[in-house]
């Protein structure tokens, strides 16, 4: 069975990784590995967040002891994504910045922040409903965005010396795939299901929230979902032999 070691420690992340991919996999996730460093997302692109985070666990992987095979003789790779949603009226914002939406204001959300913390997910929305509050039904289109990055972990790859060429190595042999999910913004939040910024997302060609559907229905029209039907069909096309 292939390992996917899942590059974040969002609960609600794995939860649903773990819902798409089914039991085709073993998953791990960054809370099996305390010492694993911060993952930064510092690029200007979700495919570069990605592709970022994904490379520097890999690498970290590779100089951990049997972390190549996680205990195991099995393939494994690291999954790690990027995902935000891309408001039209505000120019495709917040886009990469979406989980630090409000801690850019350098108001009270940003107090307590440290460089590249979250937002809570009720000072984003209420973010982002100050600043659409007169924007009419009919320009409030949005769409979510999810590029995972998907990156080998080979236990007979030797470990460069140099961090740079076995980062460049690594970033070659990175596939991404990419999903996005269509919608709109609502003008008050509902529902209680969900995370982020799904309680005010109506997906196209529905009439409530993300957090209203619930997660059978978003996990058939999500972002992250479509994009992991696409990672799930890289392996089917027997990409690991």
């Amino acid at each position: 069975m292939t390992t996917l070691i899942i590059a974040t420690r969002n609960a609600h992340k794995v939860q649903e990784i773990r819902a798409i991919l089914s039991n085709e996999f073993r998953f791990l996730t960054l809370n099996d590995f305390p010492d694993a460093p911060l993952l930064i997302e510092d690029a200007d692109t979700f495919a570069g967040n990605a592709t970022n985070k994904a490379v520097q666990l890999a690498r970290w992987l590779s100089r951990i002891s049997r972390s190549a095979s996680c205990g195991s003789s099995s393939p494994a790779f690291v999954l790690a994504d990027d995902s935000g949603l891309e408001v039209d009226a505000l120019g495709g914002a917040p886009g990469v910045h979406s989980a630090r939406f409000a801690t850019l204001d350098g108001g009270a959300a940003s107090l307590s922040a440290t460089p590249h913390s979250n937002s809570p997910d009720a000072a984003n929305n209420t973010k982002l409903l100050r600043l659409l509050k007169n924007v009419p039904l009919d320009k409030r289109t949005a769409r979510f965005r999810c590029v995972l990055a998907l990156t080998a972990l080979s236990s007979k790859a030797p470990i460069s010396a140099s961090p740079v060429c076995s980062a460049d190595e690594l970033e070659l042999g990175t596939q991404l795939f990419e999903g996005v999910c269509e919608g709109r913004i609502g003008f008050e939040p509902s529902g209680r299901g969900g995370f982020g910024y799904d309680p005010l997302f109506v997906p196209t060609g529905c009439d409530e929230t993300f957090a209203e559907l619930g997660e059978t229905v978003k996990n058939q029209l999500s972002h992250r979902a479509k994009a992991l039907a696409k990672v799930r069909e890289w392996f089917l096309r027997g990409a690991v032999k």
